[in-house]
């Protein structure tokens, strides 16, 4: 007969091989959201029309109002998390949002540490400067000022085609940069086309023009990386909007333009 001690490391042994299973499945982003109920969204509080604060101190854009239709789509509430662009990837890897709906452009260095769902809006990147002054190519760009946002798309792009003599000023934030132009400390503005289109509206004076085109780089939403079911999802959610309008309205809402045939 077999005493309760010597039965004891078999007793363990299965407790362990029966937990295995369970530990070994680890949830996922969308199991997570699905069971809290909630969705944590990143979203710009610094780059209208995309994202700002209006004048009743809540966030809103277009980005916002996506925000709110994938929350919609997934049956969840929306809990907006304000990021810059500088921090948006490091909040969607540490956690502290779910996915990130702020601008995002695709790229390889990006692809390597997020995965990207279908683009939702369109953005382009330019060079904007006074209609007085001459820049027909990049090469006119040689002696003079340019504001930028230092780490954003804009910068990379005119970093590879400014030429020699050029006086890129980075700033760290979309509003200081355009602040920059806007009180005459560069003689050119390098920014998302959307946000010029801002800018220009509210200082006529100005005479701003769009000069160069740096690059065409729609909006798609970021996940962590290996969340293919909330990629999947999230997809799903964005061809429903693409085919019902709400795309296309969100984008003559906030840019004046509809939103063009977006990559998937």
């Amino acid at each position: 007969m077999f005493s309760p001690l010597a039965r004891r490391p078999a007793l363990i042994a299965l407790a362990v091989a029966l937990a295995l299973p369970l530990a070994a499945h680890a949830q996922s982003a969308l199991e997570r959201i699905q069971a809290s109920k909630t969705v944590k969204i990143a979203i710009p509080t610094d780059f209208p029309p995309y994202g700002f604060v209006g004048t009743d101190l809540k966030p809103q854009g277009l980005d916002v109002d996506m925000a709110q239709v994938v929350a919609t789509g997934l049956g969840a509430k929306l809990e907006l998390v304000p990021v810059t662009s500088a921090n948006r990837i490091p909040y969607l890897q540490t956690g502290k949002a779910d996915l990130v709906i702020s601008t995002l452009g695709k790229n390889p260095e990006r692809e390597a540490v997020l995965d990207f769902t279908s683009a939702y809006s369109p953005f382009f990147q330019a060079v904007f400067a006074p209609k007085s002054m001459t820049v027909k190519s990049f090469a006119d760009l040689a002696g003079k000022s340019v504001a930028v946002t230092r780490g954003a798309i804009e910068d990379q792009e005119l970093t590879k085609v400014a030429p020699a003599g050029t006086d890129i000023k980075r700033f760290e934030d979309n509003n200081a940069t355009v602040a920059a132009f806007v009180s005459g400390q560069t003689q050119a503005l390098a920014t998302g086309a959307s946000v010029a289109g801002a800018m220009m509206a509210k200082n006529p004076q100005l005479g701003t023009e769009y000069k160069l085109l740096l690059k065409d780089s729609p909006n798609f939403i970021g996940v962590a990386k290996g969340e293919t079911a909330l990629k999947d999802k999230l997809n799903e959610i964005i061809a429903a909007a693409s085919a019902s309008g709400e795309l296309n309205k969100l984008s003559l809402k906030w840019l004046g333009r509809p939103a063009g045939d977006l990559p998937k």
